[in-house]
C-alpha cells in the first residue's frame, strides 16, 4: 500500500489514491491534519519509547549510543516510559499547556532538520523524533485501511534552511529518509512540495499552462514555475516541466513569531527602560518567542537568562511587565505565546480586529491586535516571501499564466494582496490550502509505485 505523506512544519497529513482520486485519511479526532507537535516526560523518553514499545532498530553507533544514554537517564531518574508516554498533535499541546514545567514539548521539529552545525548526536536525536511521529502516523493510517503501508512519497521543501545550501538539504532529507525507513516504510521517494501542490492543481487543467506555484507552509516558502497539463500528468520524469524554482526558510511560523514579538511582548516589557532611562535589551524578548531557533531558545531558558530577568525586574521602570517575562521563563510558556499570536493571525483573516488573551501569564492580560498591526508586524518576512517569487521568475525568464497559491498561510488577505500587487496581471487560483500538497504527493505515489 502506498501513500502521499506531507511531513509538514505546521501539520502532518497522509493520503491514499482511490482510482486516481486522492483521499486524505484522518489522524486525530476525526481530523485530516495532525499538528506537528510531540511531547514526552523527558526528551530521553522518545528513544526508549521507540525501542521498548515498538522495537524500532538503531542501525548505527550514534543511534545506539543515544538509546543507551536514554535508558540510563530514565532509569536513574526513575522515569517509567509507557506506551502512552509519547503523545502527538493537539493531545501533546494540551498536556504541555496543563503542566508546561513537567512536559518536554516540541513544535515543528521539521524546522530544525537542516540547521547548520548539528552534531552527530543531535542528528540521531532528531531522527528519533521524526521516526516517532512517522511511526504514529503510519499506524493511524493502517488502522483505517486495515492494510500495511510500506511505500510513501514524502514531500520536502526546495530549501530546508536559508543558509547551508545543498549540504543542509542533504542532511535534512537524510534524516527524513532514515526515520521513515525505521518507521516501517520499505520504499521511500521524495517530491518537492510546491511541485506536489501543482500536481493536484494540474488535474483541473485542460491544456498546457505555465503555473507559478507559491506554497507558504509553516516553516518554508517554496515557489516553482511549472509546465502543467494533461500531457504531463502520468510522466514519471517531470524535470523538463520544472522551469524554475526557489525557496527559503520563512513561513507561517515566522509570521506568528513576528506578530508575537511586535504585539504581545510589549505587554511583557519589550521597549521599556530602566529607572535610569537606559533601554532594556530587546534580544531577551526576541529569544523568548523564537521557537524555531534552537540557540535562541537555549539562551532564553538558560540559568544566566533567569538571573538577567531578575536583575531587570529590579532595575526596570515597569518591573511588573518584566515579571511577566520571568513567568514565561519559569513555566516555559514560549509556545503558548506564539500560539496566541497564531490564533490572532487566523482570526484576522476574517475580521479587522481581535483580542489575544494572555491569561495564562496574568489574569486580564490581553492585547488588541488589528489587521493593520498584523500587516506592519509581518512586513519583513513578507518581503522575503516576495523575494522568492521574483527569484523563481528570474531563474526561468518567463511569466506565469496563473499563480496557484497554497499552504497554511495562503488564506491571509495580507499575503494574497501582496502577491497580487507583485504580479498584478496574473490571476491567482486556490485549492485546498492545507491538503493540496498531500493530495499531489498521493498522485505522484500512484505514478511511482503502481
Amino acid at each position: 500500500m502506498f501513500i502521499g505523506f506531507d511531513y509538514g512544519t505546521a501539520n502532518c497529513s497522509i493520503a491514499v489514491s482511490d482510482n486516481g482520486t486522492p483521499r486524505l485519511l484522518t489522524l486525530e479526532n476525526g481530523q485530516r491534519l495532525l499538528p506537528s507537535m510531540i511531547c514526552a516526560p523527558t526528551r530521553e523518553a522518545i528513544s526508549e519509547w521507540l525501542h521498548r514499545h515498538h522495537q524500532v532498530p538503531t542501525p548505527d553507533s550514534e543511534g545506539t549510543a543515544l538509546l543507551q544514554r536514554a535508558l540510563r537517564y530514565n532509569r536513574e531518574e526513575d522515569i517509567d516510559v509507557t506506551p502512552g508516554s509519547v503523545q502527538f498533535g493537539l493531545t501533546a499541546l494540551q498536556q504541555y499547556m496543563v503542566d508546561p514545567e513537567e512536559v518536554w514539548f516540541v513544535k515543528s521539529p521539521k524546522s530544525f532538520l537542516g540547521a547548520n552545525g548539528l552534531k552527530p548526536q543531535q542528528i540521531a536525536f532528531f531522527e528519533d523524533l521524526v521516526c516517532a511521529m512517522m511511526l504514529h502516523i503510519r499506524q493511524q493510517g493502517e488502522t483505517q485501511l486495515d492494510r500495511p503501508i510500506e511505500q510513501a512519497v514524502i514531500g520536502r521543501p526546495i530549501n530546508f534552511q536559508g543558509l547551508g545550501g545543498e549540504e543542509a538539504n542533504q542532511q535534512a532529507q537524510g534524516i527524513l529518509l532514515r526515520a521513515a525507513q525505521r518507521a516501517g516504510f520499505r520504499d521511500v521517494e521524495f517530491q518537492f512540495e510546491p511541485v506536489a501542490a501543482g500536481l493536484d492543481f494540474e488535474a483541473t487543467l485542460q491544456k498546457e499552462t505555465r503555473v507559478l506555484v507559491v506554497d507558504i507552509g509553516g516553516g518554508t516558502t517554496d515557489c516553482s514555475m511549472l509546465l502543467m497539463g494533461p500531457e504531463w500528468r502520468h510522466k514519471t520524469d517531470r524535470r523538463e516541466s520544472l522551469l524554475g524554482h526557489s525557496g527559503c526558510r520563512v513561513g507561517g511560523n515566522d509570521l506568528d513569531i513576528m506578530l508575537a514579538f511586535k504585539t504581545l511582548m510589549p505587554l511583557l516589557g519589550l521597549g521599556g527602560n530602566t529607572q535610569k532611562g537606559t533601554a532594556l535589551p530587546a534580544l531577551t524578548w526576541w529569544n523568548a518567542v523564537a521557537i524555531n531557533d534552537v540557540p535562541a531558545q537555549s539562551d532564553f531558558y538558560s540559568a544566566a537568562s533567569g538571573k538577567l530577568l531578575r536583575d531587570l525586574i529590579r532595575d526596570a521602570e515597569h518591573s511588573d511587565k518584566v515579571a511577566h517575562l520571568l513567568k514565561v521563563w519559569q513555566q516555559k510558556l514560549s509556545y503558548r505565546l506564539v500560539r496566541a499570536a497564531e490564533e490572532s493571525k487566523i482570526a484576522l483573516s476574517e475580521v479587522k480586529e481581535t483580542d489575544a488573551s494572555l491569561a495564562f501569564i496574568a489574569a486580564q492580560l490581553q492585547a488588541q491586535i488589528s489587521a493593520a498591526q498584523l500587516e506592519e508586524a509581518i512586513n519583513q518576512p513578507l518581503e522575503r516571501i516576495l523575494e522568492q517569487v521574483h527569484l523563481a521568475l528570474a531563474t526561468c525568464e518567463t511569466k506565469p499564466e496563473v499563480i496557484y497559491l497554497t499552504g497554511g498561510s495562503a488564506r491571509s488577505p495580507v499575503l494574497r494582496a501582496a502577491l497580487q500587487q507583485a504580479l498584478p496581471d496574473t490571476p491567482i487560483a486556490s485549492g485546498d490550502d492545507f491538503a493540496s500538497v498531500t493530495a499531489g504527493l498521493a498522485r505522484w505515489a500512484e505514478v511511482m509505485f503502481r
